[in-house]
């Protein structure tokens, strides 16, 4: 398993942004390479990806989620990965968002790939693009404020 880990400061308030990032099917609009998320359920998403100009797609399971605080998921189908999003307040317009993500890349490609720190590069990009779109909005494009609890299974009131 390889670990990224990167971190980004963007100027809107910490529920702005945590707002933002609950809206997974827009992550296509600043994640290189995502082509598509889809919402299941209150807990579980679909994703389809180009990764090396392969397509990928693989099911991922939210396991926790606090408000303004953190997001943590795994993946259940396709290459294992895992991670979680943390959100700092700053102050009352400044955000920092944390990103850390444990995946196996698979075949040569993504392992040659993974050796030269393209994925590293391409979770910075992601996090740059993403503090371009929240900023240049000024808000978020809709906010799901409920809770998951390790082990819950569900999101209630979705």
């Amino acid at each position: 398993m390889s670990t990224v880990e990167k971190s980004i400061e963007v100027n809107v308030p910490v529920n702005t942004a945590y707002n933002q990032w609950t809206q997974f099917e827009e992550f296509p609009r600043f994640m290189e390479g995502i082509t598509e998320v889809r919402q299941l359920d209150d807990t579980h998403l679909h994703w389809c990806a180009d990764v090396g100009g392969k397509r990928k797609e693989w099911d991922a399971e939210i396991t926790e989620q606090i408000p303004d605080k953190r997001i943590a998921w795994r993946s259940t189908t396709g290459a294992p990965n895992a991670g979680v999003v943390t959100f700092h307040h700053i102050d009352a317009n400044t955000t920092r968002i944390m990103v850390q993500m444990d995946y196996d890349p698979e075949g040569v490609t993504e392992n040659v790939g993974d050796a030269l720190g393209v994925f590293s590069h391409r979770v910075h990009g992601d996090l740059e693009r993403f503090k371009e779109f929240i900023e240049s909005r000024g808000q978020e494009t809709g906010a799901w404020r409920g809770a998951v609890n390790e082990g819950q299974g569900s999101r209630p009131g979705m």
